[in-house]
């Protein structure tokens, strides 16, 4: 949200909205998401973060019918009231989302720390609004599915090879897996990346199905947001669909009724 003005960002999502009506979201986070070098670059005050809270309440203006008097419209996006989620990786986005009665999205592919302490704190103090009545959660998390465990854990190397090179300030482009991720990595790294990587599922269907079973029982999320990085195309298709396939079957036997993937 530091990143974007609350007025522009009400007419590209209200685009969005009149473009394909009904299938928009809008996902609205407290941090920056970049380094300083692109900061800079794109004239954001560093303090620009502390007004996250009434710039979701300015955006949330834009988006609703206008009110008499008002003399600012965004059009497209004036009357839309798409949904907006508050978006975090720690505990000040569930406690903002829990005081406007807000859904809320937690970044455990990530950062995973925070997750139980940000979703009770969500849920403990959730005061309902006129457009959500009672809390609603999404989980992040890595899943990654092959047609066996073995190879599931191969096509991860990936994702572990990105997050060392971003540990080492050394960015590259997503880089095929490899058969030895202990080759590449050093003791210190393998723990940093495994504990930034710990909500993960990693397997096939057996595997999975177990792992986010269990992942529902801990989290009771509403929905799970799914990110599969898998460098094969062919591979990360697959991944999906394996994926697809151990959501429906536990979605089935369960009271959340959707997911999302992304990739």
């Amino acid at each position: 949200m530091p990143n974007h003005v609350p007025y522009i960002l009400a007419e590209q999502f209200g685009t969005l909205e009149t473009l394909y009506p009904g299938r928009i979201d809008l996902g609205l986070g407290r941090a920056p998401g970049t380094g300083p070098e692109a900061i800079r670059a794109m004239r954001v005050h560093p303090q620009r973060s502390e007004i996250f809270p009434q710039d979701v309440s300015e955006l949330k203006t834009y988006l609703n019918a206008p009110e008499p008097g008002q003399t600012v419209e965004a059009v497209p996006g004036s009357g839309t009231n798409i949904p907006l989620w508050i978006l975090g990786s720690s505990l000040e986005g569930a406690k903002l989302a829990a005081a406007m009665g807000m859904p809320y999205g937690f970044a455990s592919h990530f950062s995973p720390q925070m997750l139980d302490a940000a979703l009770k704190i969500y849920r403990d103090q959730f005061v309902p609004s006129e457009t959500l009545a009672s809390p609603q959660a999404m989980v992040c998390l890595n899943v990654i599915a092959a047609t066996s465990d073995d190879e599931a854990k191969m096509l991860a190397t990936s994702t572990q090879m990105s997050i060392t090179q971003m540990l080492r300030r050394d960015i590259k482009l997503f880089q095929p897996p490899i058969p030895d991720i202990d080759q590449y990595w050093s003791p210190m790294e393998r723990a940093q990346v495994s504990n930034m990587l710990a909500c993960s599922c990693i397997g096939g269907k057996e595997t999975l199905a177990r792992e986010l079973s269990e992942f529902l029982d801990r989290t009771q999320a509403d929905e799970l947001m799914i990110m599969s990085d898998v460098f094969d195309p062919r591979l990360r298709l697959q991944s999906l669909e394996i994926i697809s396939d151990v959501m429906n079957g536990l979605v089935s036997d369960r009271s959340q009724p959707a997911f999302e993937t992304i990739h």
